[in-house]
């Protein structure tokens, strides 16, 4: 009976265990035919309970698993069944927590939805389990751009920088400041400063996630996290007694942009004065300060020049009335964003930037340096009074004539009486110069005793220069944008303007406003990028039109264009040859359609998104008296706007297709293959993709610069503290938006080819290859810049390095540098993934 007893007792066991692995197999029959079906919801919750069932089958069905997942993820993501693709993901993660494809793909879907600090620990994570996982890579690159800045490798490598704040923290310690407060503390360098030089109370308040655990890693790694405390807040929402016990006597920040004001630390100081910080010592007040209050840094001058420069007036202003034989009509006003906001209500950095020092082609000052204005922020009624003070006129003597391009804004940060920094172009120093370009003027010529007149405010705490001008000395006659000129308020006021463009014939004088970034006027003053794709459409068009006499078809409504029209409606009485189709889909503003429409009968179709700029594409049209037909814009002709390359009707196909192959930041666009290989499929017979393909170019230089920019150089730079392995986490192998020409550097080597990309024929792709490189001067390899030759054909081709180009370039930043000596060779071994470059050095 005992016998018999025990077998009754396992029998529901091994009943249960039968009927485990039945519901199990079922399950897994279920999930397929799901599959099958392409019903992935229900395939994905199948597999949630074979995963749940039987943990022992997680290896063998982890592939389809994942593919699941991610089809359903999709899914959910197109129906915004946000909270329910989330849910997923972290079922996915608690069954296969280690595994980097679910982490990356988390991180995607994170990032697309603009949660950058979580989309990073995901990509970081995929990483650290594969560093050779080529997507996470690429994915965690992208967004440490995001997360932390450059310009903190820049600034904590800048001895100098940190120095100089050190001895001014240690003044003010000394002479009574006993409890600190560090606003956006980064990386928490100032507040170690402060511990270091004896503060009794420290505190630091950072709002980026990133950068606050960031903080945190490295206050415990220098041994301080009991000493200071971190808090993840703005400043603004510090309370006391909630977040720190009692008003503080030092904040020390350096919430500052290259404007000064950008970065808040005018909104931020008030909310101190008032919440957070002691009363300041009284100007008769002698003795210690620890009863008192004060901030480093203590007052600021803001200086300025007006300045000569074809880099940045090339970036803002369209100077060509013709671009490859298409007129652009002065109807149309081309204005850069920082133009078309000097008199808006949004709250828009009214300028960009530039390091002087390094801008290609140099500048030249045209006015001497002069004061806009000085700021005491140790005085709260000054700080307060900043923001509703009336605009202000300056004007300044030319000195020297030329060509008034811009005027360039730098400060001196006074820190206490006895230290100062200067972001001036003439120094030594880590920081970039704000730029106010000039635009809207009938003429841009000043001479010797010429007067620049502006206008200065601080609305919404930026730095605005506006209303630039100038008066010549010979009359007093004014060149400024003048009343005639349209009027610049808001962004909806300009979108309203731009929308109602009319698509009729207008007087050149009307004029209308274009607002366009600054890359895509950069790109309209490249000449030699509309001449090279002139020739080259021109030479496809010839070659498929069955009429050899319209290749010199000029479609502009005068001379032999129309004669040669004559002659044909002469010669083939009612045959109108079929067009050839043309599109366009390269990123921005763009004229190749309406150039292409000159080169004979073809339908252009260009895949300009913003209303705006399709009308005033549109007037361009009619300015250079375009049939209405010619031109139209692929998007609205679309159901689906995620799939661009479509056939341009059922039985037509394609007789060149223009894609953006080069990012202006200098790397490849994403994607760029798979785009040329739905392409191929859509070209007829004798069909282009332009640019055909692309060679890649680098070369071997020693370039301390790119090492300062990249990653933070040990203790030296940081006076000893230990930051570099924590930042550094966050560096990026590539370097972009680069001017080579400016670069300081040495060259190595001569340049060398390094891939190839071929979009017509893909045999002759390679996703990697190793290339030889002959050492021509000794030295340190530390970085290999690169750029590329678009070849639009073997005849045509653009250099995305030459002095007119648009493009950028990039550069791979080596780990570690590579002492060689002149006749050594190195190996490079070369990858594309995406749009990453890799080049490593094997040794």
């Amino acid at each position: 009976m005992p016998n018999s007893n025990a077998k009754l007792r396992r029998s529901p066991r091994g009943g249960q265990e039968a009927g485990r692995r039945e519901l199990v197999s079922r399950s897994l029959q279920s999930a397929e035919h799901c599959l099958e079906d392409q019903d992935y919801g229900t395939a994905y919750a199948h597999y949630l309970l074979v995963l749940n069932l039987a943990p022992e089958l997680k290896t063998s069905v982890k592939e389809t698993f994942q593919f699941t997942l991610f089809k359903w993820a999709e899914e959910l993501d197109s129906l915004a069944r946000i909270q329910d693709l989330f849910n997923c993901y972290e079922q996915a993660l608690e069954l296969y927590p280690n595994d980097e494809v679910i982490c990356n793909s988390m991180g995607e879907h994170l990032f697309r939805m603009g949660f950058r600090d979580e989309a990073a620990g995901y990509f970081h994570k995929a990483v650290k389990l594969n560093p050779d996982f080529a997507d996470a890579k690429e994915n965690f690159y992208r967004v440490a751009n995001w997360l932390v800045e450059r310009w903190h490798f820049i600034m904590l490598n800048d001895a100098k920088r940190n120095l100089t704040y050190l001895k001014a923290i240690e003044n003010a310690v000394r002479s009574g400041c006993k409890s600190v407060l560090d606003i956006g503390t980064g990386t928490g360098i100032l507040s170690m400063f402060a511990k270091k030089a004896g503060a009794s109370s420290v505190y630091a308040c950072e709002l980026s996630k990133t950068m606050y655990e960031l903080a945190c890693d490295v206050v415990a790694a220098n041994n301080m996290e009991r000493e200071i405390k971190l808090l993840h807040l703005k400043s603004l929402d510090i309370e006391i007694p909630k977040h720190i016990p009692e008003r503080v006597s030092l904040v020390v920040t350096e919430t500052v942009d290259a404007g000064l004001f950008g970065e808040g630390i005018v909104e931020s100081l008030i909310h101190a004065w008032e919440h957070l910080l002691l009363q300041p010592k009284a100007k008769n007040q002698d003795g210690s300060t620890e009863n008192c209050g004060r901030v480093i840094p203590s007052s600021a001058t803001i200086f300025g020049m007006a300045v000569e420069c074809k880099e940045i007036r090339r970036h803002h202003r369209v100077e060509a009335q013709e671009v490859a034989g298409v007129h652009l009509p002065n109807s149309v006003q081309f204005f850069s964003p920082t133009y078309a906001f000097a008199g808006s209500e949004e709250t828009v950095e009214p300028y960009t930037t530039e390091k002087l020092s390094r801008i290609p082609g140099g500048y030249k000052p045209l006015t001497e340096p002069f004061q806009v204005m000085t700021v005491d922020f140790n005085n709260l009624q000054e700080l307060k009074s900043l923001a509703g003070r009336k605009p202000w006129k300056l004007s300044q003597p030319v000195t020297e004539g030329g060509t008034l391009d811009a005027v360039v804004v730098w400060f001196v940060l006074q820190l206490d009486d006895e230290h100062a920094l200067s972001t001036s172009p003439s120094e030594e120093t880590c920081w970039e110069q704000a730029v106010y370009p000039v635009q809207g003027l009938s003429d841009y010529s000043v001479k010797a005793g010429d007067t620049v007149m502006m206008e200065v405010c601080c609305q919404d705490c930026y730095l605005k220069i506006q209303k630039i001008s100038f008066s010549t000395s010979e009359c007093g006659m004014d060149c400024s944008d003048g009343d005639d000129m349209l009027s610049l308020g808001n962004e909806a006021e300009l979108c309203n303007a731009l929308a109602s463009l009319q698509t009729t014939s207008k007087q050149d004088g009307e004029g209308q406003v274009c607002v366009l970034e600054s890359t895509e006027i950069a790109l309209l003053n490249n000449a030699p990028y509309h001449r090279c794709f002139k020739a080259a459409m021109g030479k496809v068009l010839s070659s498929l039109n069955p009429s050899k006499d319209l290749q010199s078809m000029d479609v502009d409504g005068h001379g032999s264009g129309v004669n040669l029209q004559e002659d044909q409606n002469k010669s083939f009485v009612n045959v109108v040859p079929d067009p050839l189709y043309i599109l366009d889909v390269s990123e921005g503003f763009s004229i190749l359609p309406i150039i292409a429409g000159k080169l004979g009968p073809v339908k252009a179709y260009s895949s300009i998104e913003k209303e705006q700029h399709q009308a005033v594409l549109n007037i361009i049209s009619e300015a250079n008296h375009f049939p209405k037909e010619t031109l139209e814009f692929w998007l609205s002709h679309l159901e689906d706007e995620n799939v661009v390359l479509q056939r341009p009707k059922s039985d037509k196909l394609w007789s060149i297709i223009i894609l953006d192959v080069i990012e202006t930041s200098g790397l490849i666009q994403q994607e760029v293959m798979e785009k040329a290989a739905i392409s191929r499929c859509l070209l007829h017979s004798g069909g282009k993709i332009f640019p055909q393909y692309v060679l890649v170019y680098g070369m071997l230089v020693e370039s301390q610069s790119l090492l300062l920019e990249s990653a933070v150089q040990g203790t030296e730079p940081t006076l000893g503290f230990n930051i570099a392995p924590f930042i550094n986490q966050f560096k990026v192998p590539v370097r972009v938006y680069l001017d080579l020409s400016t670069l300081p550097c040495v060259p190595l080597s001569k340049p060398a080819e390094l891939l190839r990309l071929d979009l017509m024929n893909p045999l002759l792709n390679s996703s990697s290859r190793e290339v030889k490189v002959q050492i021509c001067k000794s030295g340190q390899v530390t970085a290999i810049p690169f750029w590329y030759h678009l070849h639009l054909d073997e005849e045509h081709s653009l250099n995305t390095s030459d002095e007119f180009s648009h493009w950028k370039q990039a550069a791979v930043v080596l780990d570690k540098p590579i002492q060689v000596q002149v006749g050594d060779e190195l190996v490079l071994e070369v990858q594309h993934h995406k749009s990453n470059i890799s080049i490593t050095v094997k040794q």
